[in-house]
């Protein structure tokens, strides 16, 4: 649609805005956010969808601000039930699964409020804990691990609170919870099918005689799988346990050579730590031919997208294009990569 010239006029004092406001960087997205709220006025949007929009863009903005200075950092976000008793085994082993984060020097994330939250906030310590609460009539305030505004930021809706708890971290742990933590749970699960998240790992923990998470999979397995409702084996990207030190390692070890992806139309580019070795590539290619749509594994370098935009470009990289209904098993490949011979023995930060 042509733009009429009274938009033409808008879009120049758009132009003529972002100039005064001295940002040199991104300027056609801050041209697009503004002018899609200057849309919003013209299309006679009424005002609770105003309110709403209004709301939800600074609570972004917010928690964006609060991410900041943590960018590039390890961040594990850890979700469980805000009714957890301090004296019940889950808020310790919580408390415990935090600790062993924060000793790895990874930053722990949790919804801010009372129960395993409180626990996991607990456990990391102030300098590693980071909180995105909801703002709810009967639940208390933020708990006072994170109270201070630059740990923590408060929300009104719980869609911008989970994409916040989800975004910024790579790595998810799940203890027994009610809704809320199932609702969490099931996000992750259908984005991680879909391929619309990165592949990251997720932990499922209970206490040693806990059935929480047994009876969670037997339901997936004998009602879902069987059912034809879900892919074969979607379950084995989580692991189930009841040991901190296995949750930590799992989290950690998954960034063990991988690093980060990009797609470039088809193809998917796969960054790692330490370059395959051409003996390790053949292997992938026949343990992974199912995966693949077209062609084999291979080599490469960085495009010039990712030198531009500075996307680790000195990282060795294999692309392939990736079977599309079966890009839910991604983590497959990332876990093979992690246990070449030719991988580092220890997990690096991974790219933001």
């Amino acid at each position: 649609m042509s733009q009429t010239p009274e938009n033409e006029a808008v879009q120049q004092k758009i132009d003529e805005l972002i100039e005064v406001a001295g940002i040199t960087e991104n300027q056609a997205l801050i041209r697009s956010i503004v002018s899609t709220g200057i849309g919003l006025g013209e299309d006679g949007a009424d005002r609770l969808n105003l309110k709403i929009t209004s709301a939800a863009v600074e609570e972004m903005r917010n928690a964006f601000r609060l991410f900041a200075p943590h960018r590039g950092e390890h961040k594990v976000t850890i979700f469980g039930s805000a009714r957890t008793q301090r004296e019940d085994p889950l808020w310790l082993l919580a408390e415990e699964v935090a600790t062993k984060m924060a000793e790895h020097d990874w930053f722990v994330v949790t919804g801010a409020g009372p129960g395993i939250m409180e626990a996991a906030s607990h456990g990391a310590g102030e300098q590693h804990a980071l909180g995105v609460s909801i703002r709810l009539p009967f639940e208390e305030s933020p708990n006072m691990v994170i109270a201070a505004d630059d740990r923590q930021v408060s929300m009104k809706y719980f869609f911008t609170r989970k994409l916040m708890l989800v975004k910024e971290s790579r790595g998810f742990v799940c203890l027994p919870g009610g809704f809320g933590t199932m609702d969490e749970l099931f996000e992750l699960l259908t984005l991680q099918q879909t391929g619309k998240m990165i592949p990251v790992p997720i932990v499922l923990v209970d206490h040693p005689d806990g059935t929480f998470w047994s009876r969670f999979k037997t339901y997936i397995e004998q009602e879902l799988d069987a059912a034809g409702m879900i892919s074969p084996n979607d379950l084995d990207r989580v692991l189930i346990t009841s040991d901190a030190d296995a949750a930590a390692d799992e989290i950690t070890g998954f960034w063990r050579n991988y690093d980060s992806l990009r797609w470039f139309g088809t193809e998917l580019v796969l960054r790692l730590r330490a370059e395959p070795t051409d003996e390790e590539v053949a292997s992938l290619n026949e343990q992974f031919a199912h995966l693949i749509a077209d062609g084999s594994f291979e080599k490469t370098t960085a495009r010039p997208a990712e030198v531009r935009d500075n996307d680790v470009p000195e990282a060795p990289r294999l692309v392939f294009t990736p079977a599309q209904r079966r890009i839910g098993e991604l983590h497959r490949i990332i876990r093979a990569l992690n246990a070449l011979e030719s991988a580092p023995q220890r997990a690096a930060k991974p790219s933001q």
